[in-house]
């Protein structure tokens, strides 16, 4: 009998032979007063202890590969569902019995890192899902990645980025795995919403592809100096991947025209231009009619600037300056 069923219990004793004594009524209340505080703890505790995990629909982890195949047979191995595992909430199959066994006697040496998901994605404070072909053993441990473009990320500093992905990989299961600020992005300041979002949502590459500005989809995103950007399509967030400093709006995209005065101003992203390659979102229709008076002086003016005010407001919050 569990603790929160033994109160129960005692509450229904006490209520029996309660009678009219008044100390029994108390007791009761008492005795149910501890149960129902019990009971919300335990759900509470069990909350909190749920392992984070990259399982599919059937709970099953690694997409069906066999854990201990990585280390033995240096390659992924489809697991039998005959021989299976259930271990901190993923069900694990395995191609022998033998690896099975083995697993059984040592989960720990074998299960794969980071909930078995990817393990750049976590050093960038997220997650992101994989590809089993993507396997390394680092130091004894399964870490897996999610592509082509994270093995190369992962590999310019294999120990660094197993370091943050150590550091990290708390914050963002505490955060559902959504995006955190790393140490790393409190070096930018970036006009972004509260779920660092910047750009309003707006797709950058699409000023320079289509020439219009078009919302973006949580779908498509990429993070680059600790803003996260949405785009219409995986080609579009595949190109800014590949080039972002190209797309990614200036002056951490606060108005061109605001920051030509040294004034931080929010964006409406409808109103642009492309000045020498680079894309200036402003204000509203008014600040884009003036900025385009004189694009170059205006330019020339935000570019000196903007360096000191990212500088002095890098990692912190938004704020807004009164107009220009």
């Amino acid at each position: 009998m569990n603790t929160f069923n033994f109160f129960i219990a005692r509450v229904a004793t006490a209520t029996a032979s309660s009678g009219t004594h008044r100390i029994r009524f108390v007791q009761y209340w008492m005795l149910l007063a501890i149960a129902i505080l019990l009971a919300v703890t335990a759900i509470g505790q069990s909350a909190i202890e749920k392992p984070f995990v990259n399982i599919n629909s059937q709970g099953i982890i690694l997409d069906g590969y066999d854990a201990v195949a990585f280390f033995t047979d240096n390659k992924p191995v489809k697991g039998d569902p005959q021989f299976q595992f259930s271990y901190e909430g993923a069900n694990y199959l395995f191609a022998t019995r033998e690896h099975l066994d083995l697993f059984k006697a040592d989960p720990d040496k074998y299960k794969p890192q980071f909930g078995a998901y990817c393990a750049y994605a976590v050093s960038l404070g997220r997650i992101a899902p994989i590809d089993v072909n993507t396997f390394s053993i680092v130091n004894g441990r399964l870490v897996l990645q999610h592509n082509e473009r994270a093995v190369n990320g992962w590999n310019k500093d294999v120990q660094g980025n197993l370091a943050l992905a150590d550091k990290y990989w708390p914050l963002v299961v505490n955060n559902g795995g959504k995006q955190i600020k790393t140490e790393a992005e409190n070096a930018f300041y970036n006009n972004t919403n509260d779920d660092g979002v910047i750009m309003d949502g707006y797709d950058p590459v699409s000023y320079f592809t289509d020439k219009q500005a078009q919302k973006g989809n949580m779908q498509y995103s990429a993070r680059y100096n600790g803003a996260t950007f949405l785009f219409v399509s995986q080609q579009h967030a595949d190109m800014f991947k590949e080039r972002p400093a190209m797309y990614a709006p200036l002056y951490g995209s606060f108005c061109g025209y605001a920051m030509a005065f040294g004034r931080r101003r929010p964006v409406n992203p409808e109103y642009w231009n492309i000045v020498d390659g680079y894309l200036i979102l402003q204000h509203s229709k008014g600040a884009w009619e003036l900025f385009n008076k004189d694009i170059p002086g205006f330019k020339m003016k935000a570019d000196v600037q903007w360096p000191p005010i990212m500088k002095e407001n890098a990692g912190k919050k938004v704020k807004y300056d009164r107009p220009v």
